[in-house]
């Protein structure tokens, strides 16, 4: 299955691609360096397949 684990900014814009491989099932993990970003909240898109989930998150420096 392909997926797709990126980070958008408020402004809808591309700041980081964590994932982007095919994969089996499983659990995985991905790390995301937000060092070179500023405080502040950003979303993330999970896509694997059909399945996409969009979900916000908060970088506090």
């Amino acid at each position: 299955m392909y997926v797709h684990l990126l980070v958008y900014d408020m402004l809808a814009k591309e700041v980081a691609q964590l994932v982007n491989t095919t994969q089996e099932s499983g659990r995985y993990e991905a790390t995301f360096d937000g060092s070179n970003l500023p405080s502040g909240a950003y979303f993330y898109k999970l896509k694997a397949g059909n399945y996409i989930e969009v979900k916000k998150l908060l970088l506090v420096k």
